[in-house]
């Protein structure tokens, strides 16, 4: 289950491109707030916790404990604008939602173990690092790990095979390719020789 930040937002009443270059300057980052059940609220959050926070988490798919004005609000880190120059973050997008909100996100996919195929020539390819999933906010993971200790040479591991948590589906079709164990190009030649 994904780990829960907390992060400290004041409520920011101006707003305009001057106005929010100054807040960024001051050491805030512009975002907002919003959700079903909650009106849309214009935050600032502090930049240097902010960045802390993405260099601590596994993944952009982040489950934040805002703390506004004395009161906590579950949120999603739904998006995040980054200078196209510097990476500097611009601004941040919130979603609130509470413990059985279902939620879609892309999580990172690590591969265990190391395939029978690469032990006899072959070479572990992986397709896919992220896995779009959709759960309720309380069984978001942080990563997905599946192990390829069973894979030979041509075989390859798809969405369809593979255990996902309790309460956490794929958006994806069940024939998508996870990893794939290929032959090498040497493998290949011998054979063709052969």
């Amino acid at each position: 289950m994904a780990t829960k930040h907390v992060l400290k937002a004041e409520p920011r009443q101006r707003s305009g491109s001057g106005v929010l270059k100054k807040l960024r300057r001051e050491g805030w980052v512009p975002s907002v707030i919003y959700g079903r059940g909650t009106d849309n609220k214009n935050l600032k959050v502090d930049a240097k916790a902010f960045s802390e926070l993405l260099a601590h988490s596994t993944s952009d798919n982040i489950l934040i404990n805002l703390e506004i004005a004395g009161a906590s609000q579950l949120a999603f880190l739904k998006a995040i604008q980054h200078d196209s120059l510097s990476g500097a973050t611009l601004h941040a997008d919130f979603m609130a939602i509470d413990e059985t909100t279902e939620i879609t996100a892309a999580i990172p996919v690590h591969l265990t173990g190391e395939p029978v195929g690469v032990k006899t020539g072959g070479l572990l390819e992986q397709l896919s690092h992220t896995l779009e999933i959709r759960c309720a906010a309380s069984k978001l993971p942080d990563t997905l790990e599946f192990d390829v200790t069973h894979l030979a040479e041509g075989d390859s591991l798809h969405i369809g095979d593979v255990k996902l948590p309790e309460g956490v589906s794929a958006t994806h079709a069940a024939d998508v390719v996870i990893a794939h164990v290929a032959k090498t190009a040497a493998a290949v030649s011998e054979a063709a020789s052969a």
